[in-house]
């Protein structure tokens, strides 16, 4: 998975990134009602504009992403000095409030996290086939507190065992995050020329807040 997914950084098969911000995220991020400063953890980040976006929200970010390519190109969109580090494996390289994480997600643990109280997702579940998807939904319960509060952008299309992007339909999002978080659902886009829809959910992690 890891190579694979690499692989298309390096060839440049990405048309699942954006040139700007996601609609959905400004549409609906406002209304989680997350605290100003408050860190977000984006998994699989690629080089999404969404974390500068949070970012100028007055949000610390942590963006873990496998590919060092996604991360080099990320922090090159702007002149500002970037320090570089590591920690228990990975690469860490910091630029203004974000922070980019080269290595595996499902090695973050929590004692790393332990700033985290958001999270952001818009192609890390989709990115993941079958199997990996309910270890993905144990691990982020993990590494969040309880009352952290998130949005997850999903999709859902005809073909289902193609991918990545994978299709990931509404009735598999309710198994495998209400043992550990409330949903909401937000809304659901229309289909696009390949007949792939977008859904939105809110997230908030369950359990008794310290």
């Amino acid at each position: 998975m890891s190579d694979q997914w690499r692989k298309r950084w390096q060839e440049g098969r990405i048309g699942f990134h954006l040139q700007q911000a996601h609609p959905a995220l400004l549409r609906h991020w406002k209304s989680l009602d997350v605290a100003n400063r408050t860190k977000v953890l984006v998994p699989l980040c690629g080089k999404s504009l969404d974390m500068r976006w949070l970012a100028d929200e007055g949000h610390p970010v942590l963006g873990i992403e496998f590919a060092p390519e996604a991360i080099e190109q990320f922090l090159l969109q702007r002149s500002t000095s970037v320090s570089r580090y590591r920690q228990a494996g990975f690469t860490i390289s910091r630029q203004g409030s974000v922070e980019l994480w080269c290595g595996d997600f499902f090695h973050l643990h929590i004692q790393q996290a332990a700033e985290i109280g958001a999270f952001y997702d818009r192609a890390s579940l989709i990115a993941l086939p079958p199997p990996t998807r309910q270890r993905y939904a144990f691990h982020l319960a993990q590494l969040v507190p309880p009352g952290a509060k998130g949005l997850l952008i999903s999709l859902s299309h005809t073909d289902g065992s193609a991918g990545p992007p994978y299709s990931v339909p509404a009735s598999e999002i309710e198994n495998l995050f209400t043992p550990n978080f409330a949903l909401t659902f937000l809304e659901e886009g229309s289909p696009d020329e390949r007949g792939r829809t977008e859904s939105v959910w809110a997230l908030e992690r369950r359990g008794p807040r310290l």
